[in-house]
């Protein structure tokens, strides 16, 4: 697996709480010091930007750590996978309401997927988890009402909507054999819901922060990084350039896109960057197509679909994806 699989692995809950990993510990240690330097009159600028994002999203990156340690600790993954390996109509809406219940980053999601076509789920279902649950799942979800407010129901409708009709093309050229078949048969197995049947509210306390530490671990560092780009941007990028190159056009989602594409920040990242994009342009399609192309289009992932399931289903993926995440794109700027 390369960076990208050890970067966010959603590792279920061991018996002791983790230490905090080396990478959180040195983006935690950069984002303190330019927090600390930004009080210095010369990045006044720096320093309202940055507050006014820790402002915003303090509390949606709490809840969501807290929601991804209940999730991961109560919800067994026998559920999530036994509903993924049969090919029939509600494998794509099962493989939508399992990426709900997942809670990682979009790289950490691939990992996820990439295990369970091996485990025996058919490729429409692991590209439709793939791309519903870096934006449809429930800590992430709380991340983007941080930021955006009502307007992320558009985005996490959106995703769901481009979600299954991928997977529904993906199905029709899985007919036709033009993608890769399933990796083996999947096998049904019992799903125990003892933590829930036995409560403890001791083990549970302990299974839930051990949760909430690895998710933070997997994915926190790349929310540093993201609001750090993000205050850098608003503190100092002109606004006339984001008019000017990423602007409400089909010229602007298209830089978006390639900006998106070539950008390899984690979902948790993109999430304030998009936000900065729709403050600087007041338009919502930009930051949708900004979010959904580092799913759709990242050329990380891509490579590592190429290895794990096969080239077509890696070279479909775009193919199928990016007329539909600028369709929607131009009409969510309509609405704003």
């Amino acid at each position: 697996m390369s960076a990208a699989g050890h970067c966010c692995h959603a590792n279920k809950p061991k018996d002791e709480i983790p230490p905090i990993n080396r990478r959180l510990a040195i983006m935690g240690g950069i984002f303190l010091a330019v927090l600390l330097i930004s009080f210095l009159p010369p990045f006044q600028a720096l320093n309202e930007s940055l507050l006014s994002y820790l402002g915003i999203v303090w509390w949606a990156v709490l809840l969501g750590l807290v929601l991804g340690g209940i999730i991961d600790y109560f919800v067994p993954d026998g559920f999530v996978i036994r509903f993924l390996g049969k090919r029939n109509k509600m494998t794509l809406i099962n493989a939508v309401l399992a990426g709900f219940l997942m809670s990682a980053c979009s790289h950490g999601i691939l990992a996820i997927a990439i295990q369970l076509y091996k485990k025996g789920a058919s490729v429409p279902a692991v590209i439709t988890f793939l791309l519903a649950s870096p934006w449809a799942n429930l800590p992430m979800t709380v991340l983007l009402f941080g930021f955006f407010g009502w307007k992320a129901l558009l985005f996490v409708l959106g995703a769901m909507v481009i979600a299954l009709v991928t997977g529904v093309i993906f199905t029709v050229l899985d007919r036709f054999g033009l993608i890769e078949g399933p990796a083996k048969d999947i096998d049904e197995e019992d799903v125990s819901w003892d933590r829930i049947t036995n409560f403890d509210m001791r083990k549970s306390a302990k299974g839930v922060a051990i949760g909430f530490v690895s998710l933070a671990n997997m994915v926190l560092w790349w929310i540093l990084i993201g609001i750090l780009a993000a205050s850098i941007i608003g503190a100092y990028v002109p606004e006339h350039w984001f008019m000017d190159y990423m602007g409400p056009n089909l010229t602007g989602m298209l830089v978006t896109l390639l900006f998106a594409t070539v950008l390899e920040v984690c979902s948790e990242g993109t999430s304030p960057l998009a936000f900065e994009i729709f403050n600087k342009t007041a338009a919502l399609g930009n930051p949708f197509v900004f979010l959904m192309a580092g799913v759709a289009t990242d050329y990380t992932e891509i490579g590592l679909l190429w290895s794990n399931i096969g080239k077509r289903t890696a070279i479909w993926l775009p193919i199928v994806t990016v007329p539909q995440i600028l369709l929607l794109g131009f009409w969510f700027n309509s609405l704003s």
